[in-house]
């Protein structure tokens, strides 16, 4: 833990008074989002402080072009950037003259600042002693809509405590923006026209490169005591920012009162010709609407969200903060409607890692979006995948692989690869296999085949094709090897024959062969259609088999465990709890050389095998590799605390499981990693989730059969929560009293709880 100044709330994220040095980190934990677009929580006035200025649409990117010392072939054309868009929130504020600028102030008392997650909005207030000597009170209520999911809305209250004054107030939207990184200081937007039409105004712009066209916009409405003033603001207008300014003479405590409608118009949803249009269409409904009713339908639209996904926990405040806090990030950064887009891994709260996709979606987001969505949210992320397919074969031809084999990018916005660093672009390679396992991962949850033999299928032959290429036969070890790889353990680069990513290949590989049998038996007409698509023939099959038959896994014999990789236990075995504090965290105390030669794991690397494979291994082989690899993971990446957590809770070790969801569930609120100021860890927030459903719950789908195995923290009175599984909603309710379920559905399903079949029926609670 490094900062703990945000306050227990069971449904709020709060900060009480002001501090210039949280004022980043406050900025990205109060930041909004509604799928289609989001704001870090930058004051809407001018602040001079150190800020980090944060607007984004979804899907809306840049390619940098790749910055390196010197150029190899096959490295990546580009690092894509999520961009910032242009501002729309921005008000300017100046009272007798003076610029309202919290920086500057001589006093800011009452400083609070709150995030409604139940509710989906979020508020700051303050009072102010300006440099002039007027006290100002504050209170601004802001939100990014559900309904109208191109809008945002802000309600900006002013009241003069200690004198009659003039208040200018200028709402604008400016699209001079640039990226806080940026390889070549490259011109990311380029500004096409500026216009205003009464209250409202435009700014239309298109990305250079890649085109996308936005029309950023707003309109204000300024009231005194209730009152709207008539009188037409005043144009300011440059060559990248329109504004207008209301004068307003304003007698002491009058409050004055500014509403502001904003966002984007994109050309993903409208024809380029036609943003403006889009953009008043969408004022209008928010102005029919009105402040007041458009955030009482943000408030029924997150309860209808919460109604499904929430999880309560009773008996300890932090740790219920902490997983509604993900849980809302979640739903803030992708709702399922879309499936062009996808789950960045800092969703929309900062720049930081560039593209939308990782392997993060397959590997930890897709569970939560099954279980408390419908399984179309999940179908979309998968046939995102499946759009990308062609692009996956450019990938892997792009480094000499032929005959359709297809390797994933391991970040992407289009499905072309666009992460600059070698190592990690095409050495850490298995993020195909978790594209693999959520193909299997949706079947088993879902029970739904039929994505499969529409789509799924041509990936799996894509991913085992390029596994059986990638490879190469040892004459020594007379078995197949794979050489030159980062396995999930980044603090590893150019490892030989990482288990973890070995063992995929040979899963995928025998998957693959399995389902191209059950879909020539029963998808007949769809076997024939993708082998004649992609050539496979019996040979071809044949060899892969072969290959998956003799992979080679690093083993020590001594230590009766699977090595991470070969040499692993040539380094100096010093674990962690024997490095001093003043060491940690290695990734910003350490050279990269002395990473390298370390035996320290950034995440679970060997032990995310057994996440994912659980079933292929008995209790006791987790037992070992959980106490040999543990005890040298450094968890500092934000994927690690969760993946540990649940196999804590499966070795029936509830402290060790309950400090790691802590972890997991509060790394950016307690920013253990020291770097909440550039963003939130959206995709890993999903892992938090499991945590609960799958540590602390037990929830497994085995032999078709969805299986729980309770156990609950000493510091919890009870938890709860919902599972969607195959259209039948199943509430688990663990306590010391005992577990109880209770069915929402059409049909009885059974269960096993702690090994014994239990049947349940809509309506009848069952204690377990």
């Amino acid at each position: 833990m490094n900062q703990d100044y945000i306050q227990a709330d069971p449904w709020s994220i709060i900060e009480e008074g002001f501090d210039r040095e949280q004022v980043k980190s406050s900025e990205s934990l109060f930041s909004i989002g509604n799928g289609a677009m989001g704001q870090r929580a930058n004051f809407e006035e001018h602040y001079s402080g150190e800020t980090f200025q944060g607007s984004y649409i979804a899907g809306v990117y840049y390619p940098d072009k790749t910055r390196v010392g010197w150029w190899k072939n096959g490295y990546p054309e580009y690092f894509a950037k999520v961009l910032n868009a242009p501002n729309w929130i921005g008000i300017n504020i100046s009272i007798n003259q003076e610029p309202l600028d919290l920086n500057s102030c001589k006093k800011v008392e009452n400083f609070r600042r709150e995030l409604n997650m139940k509710e989906g909005w979020y508020k700051r207030s303050f009072v102010a002693t300006m440099p002039n000597g007027l006290e100002v009170a504050v209170e601004v209520v802001r939100f990014l809509s559900l309904a109208l999911d191109e809008t945002g809305a802000i309600q900006y209250h002013l009241q003069i405590l200690n004198a009659d004054v003039e208040v200018s107030l200028t709402p604008y939207v400016d699209g001079g923006i640039k990226n806080m990184d940026s390889n070549w200081a490259d011109k990311f937007w380029n500004i096409t026209n500026i216009a205003s039409e009464g209250n409202r105004a435009f700014v239309n712009s298109h990305t250079m490169k890649t085109n996308f066209s936005v029309c950023t916009f707003m309109q204000a409405d300024v009231f005194v005591d209730g009152e709207k003033i008539e009188e037409a603001p005043k144009l300011e207008q440059t060559e990248t920012l329109v504004g207008h300014t209301y004068s307003v003479q304003a007698g002491k405590n009058e409050t004055i009162t500014l509403i502001k409608f904003g966002g984007y118009a994109v050309d993903r949803n409208h024809p380029k010709d036609k943003l403006t249009a889009a953009a008043n269409k969408v004022l209008d409904k928010a102005t029919e609407l009105g402040f007041d009713a458009l955030l009482q339908k943000q408030i029924e639209d997150w309860a209808q969200i919460w109604e499904m996904s929430d999880i309560t926990i009773e008996g300890d405040v932090k740790a219920q903060q902490g997983i509604r806090f993900n849980i809302f990030q979640l739903n803030q950064t992708y709702l399922g409607k879309d499936s062009r887009l996808n789950i960045g891994p800092k969703g929309f709260t900062g720049e930081k890692y560039g593209g939308s996709t990782y392997w993060d979606t397959e590997a930890y987001c897709l569970p939560f979006y099954m279980a408390t969505k419908n399984q179309q949210v999940a179908w979309n992320l998968l046939q995102y995948r499946y759009n990308h397919l062609p692009k996956a074969i450019e990938n892997a031809e792009k480094l000499g692989f032929s005959n359709g084999a297809a390797l994933y990018p391991m970040v992407t916005m289009n499905g072309e690869e666009c992460h600059n660093e070698w190592e990690i672009t095409f050495e850490e390679i298995h993020r195909n296999g978790a594209i693999a396992f959520a193909i299997y991962n949706y079947y088993r949850f879902t029970g739904d085949y039929s994505y499969i033999p529409k789509m799924g299928l041509e990936v799996l032959i894509g991913i085992a094709r390029f596994w059986h290429q990638r490879v190469n036969f040892s004459e020594e070890k007379q078995q197949y090897v794979m050489l030159g790889v980062t396995g999930p353990n980044e603090y590893e680069n150019n490892v030989n024959n990482n288990w973890y990513t070995n063992y995929l290949a040979k899963w995928c590989i025998e998957y693959a062969i399995e389902q191209i049998g059950e879909v020539a038996e029963n998808y007949a007409d769809d076997h024939e259609r993708i082998m004649a698509k992609t050539k496979l023939t019996e040979a071809e099959i044949k060899d892969w088999a072969k290959v998956a038959a003799n992979m080679y896994f690093p083993y020590s014999e001594k230590h009766q465990v699977f090595l991470q990789q070969d040499g692993f236990l040539d380094k100096e075995m010093i674990k962690v709890q024997d490095l001093g504090k003043t060491q940690r965290p290695i990734n910003q105390k350490w050279s990269w050389d002395r990473i390298l030669r370390s035996p320290y794991i950034k995440q679970a690397d060997v032990l995310q095998g057994f996440y994912f494979f659980e079933d292929h291994f008995s209790k006791e082989e987790l037992e070992r590799h959980f106490d040999f690899y543990e005890p040298f993971t450094v968890h500092e990446s934000s994927l690690s605390p969760c993946v540990h957590s649940i196999q804590a809770a499966k070795l029936g070790r509830m402290e060790q499981a309950y400090t790691f969801y802590l972890r997991t569930s509060r790394l950016d609120l307690d920013d253990y990693n020291k770097e909440v100021e550039e963003g939130l860890h959206i995709t890993s927030m999903a892992g938090t989730w499991m945590s609960i459903v799958e540590g602390f719950g037990g929830m497994r789908v085995l032999d078709d059969t969805l299986n729980f195995e309770p156990q609950i923290p000493e510091q919890w009175t009870s938890f709860s929560f919902k599972i969607n599984f195959r259209e039948q909603i199943v509430t688990i309710t663990a306590s010391k009293e005992g577990t109880f379920f209770e069915l929402t559905g059409n049909d009885t399903l059974t269960i096993k709880v702690n090994g014994k079949f239990v049947e349940l029926i809509p309506g009848k609670r069952i204690t377990a």
